[in-house]
């Protein structure tokens, strides 16, 4: 019997019996670098979650998002807009390549990109646009490629959270120059570390796979100065069994949205865009008074974790520190709480997060 009081966590990656099969054919192999289990997952994660197109596997999102913009011509002396509400991977990326990360503020409801604070910033240096599709909610690509495409600016998507997402019918990380999406352990699937660039751009995918490698296509001729950032074919193997599983997990969790939306009381829940798909790698509520108290009670007193992501603007860290006010953004940051909403939770733990947040919300934590 399961104890009905046991500890529920904010994130609970699931890894089973099939992915450690899969690991262990690989390791009886003994291909063990980058190699054709990584050339698989490649095509499967084109064909299930991008509809297609180019794939490239690195060792992380970050990596992702580094090899991605070198590869689309970023660099020193360009700026690339972003958001601050997110993870500092995005900001470093930009900075990684010797461009300047811009930061734009957010609209309230869905915590992405807002294109008219994004119109706002735009300069002469400005080379391109990186929306996140945060929490797993996709940004406003409409509204974002019309602005790029009237500026003449390159858009770029970080889509590590999003897997499987969609505005109208089109999967997220194929609107703009590259997608890159992370594998990292807590997202809604894993190959325990890597990341994916998806592009539809024959030169972009052909130097972001020379990126990865050292600068090489074939061996010892190397074209450019390269990183080492490809993943491995034991990675990849954990991957493809994730892959398989990833649009039921997908569903679960859309499922556990909705009884918390329809149950939840006294705080915001997140609203989702006409036409957009939500994959729900968080559950973000806002807590509109004394956020941080809630969570210590929501965890003392009901044993239940979550997460605030993401505390720290990213305008307000040491390596980007600036001046500007974002006033949603500073919002934001102060009132977000990610309740767990991973497929592993059952019908008595959702009815458990329910009961513990709405006695919170009536006592006012």
């Amino acid at each position: 019997m399961s104890d009905s009081n046991a500890f529920i966590p904010a994130a609970k990656p699931i890894i089973g019996d099939e992915e450690r099969a899969a690991v262990d054919a690989v390791l009886a192999t003994g291909m063990l670098a980058q190699g054709a289990e990584v050339a698989s997952f490649e095509s499967e994660f084109g064909e299930v979650l991008t509809d297609g197109g180019h794939v490239i596997a690195v060792n992380s999102g970050t990596s992702a998002l580094h090899l991605g913009l070198l590869a689309a011509g970023v660099g020193p002396g360009d700026e690339v807009i972003v958001p601050s509400f997110t993870f500092a991977a995005t900001a470093n990326s930009v900075a990684l390549t010797g461009a300047t990360p811009v930061f734009a503020d957010i609209e309230p409801d869905f915590f992405c990109l807002d294109p008219e604070a994004v119109a706002s910033v735009i300069t002469d240096k400005t080379k391109g646009i990186m929306p996140v599709h945060l929490y797993g909610h996709p940004a406003n690509m409409t509204a974002l490629t019309k602005l790029a495409d009237e500026r003449g600016l390159l858009l770029f998507e970080d889509a590590a959270q999003a897997h499987g997402a969609a505005l109208g019918g089109q999967k997220v990380g194929t609107f703009g120059a590259f997608g890159a999406f992370s594998l990292y352990p807590t997202k809604n699937m894993t190959s325990g570390e890597g990341g994916m660039i998806t592009t539809r751009d024959d030169e972009i995918a052909r130097v972001a796979r020379l990126l990865r490698n050292q600068g090489m296509e074939k061996q010892y001729a190397n074209e450019l100065v390269g990183f080492n950032n490809r993943m491995t074919n034991i990675h990849a193997a954990i991957g493809r069994v994730q892959l398989t599983r990833v649009l039921g997990w997908t569903a679960q969790r859309q499922a556990n949205a909705a009884f918390l939306d329809a149950n939840l009381e006294g705080v915001v829940t997140p609203p989702v865009a006409e036409g957009a798909e939500h994959v729900y790698h968080q559950y973000t509520i806002r807590v509109p008074e004394g956020r941080d108290a809630f969570q210590a009670a929501l965890k003392d007193e009901h044993n239940i974790g979550s997460g605030v992501y993401y505390p720290i603007p990213n305008h307000r860290l040491a390596p980007f520190a600036r001046p500007e006010h974002l006033e949603q953004t500073e919002i934001a940051a102060q009132q977000v709480l990610s309740l767990p909403v991973h497929p592993s939770l059952t019908q008595n733990d959702l009815e458990r997060i329910v009961t513990a947040v709405n006695t919170l919300a009536k006592a006012g934590a």
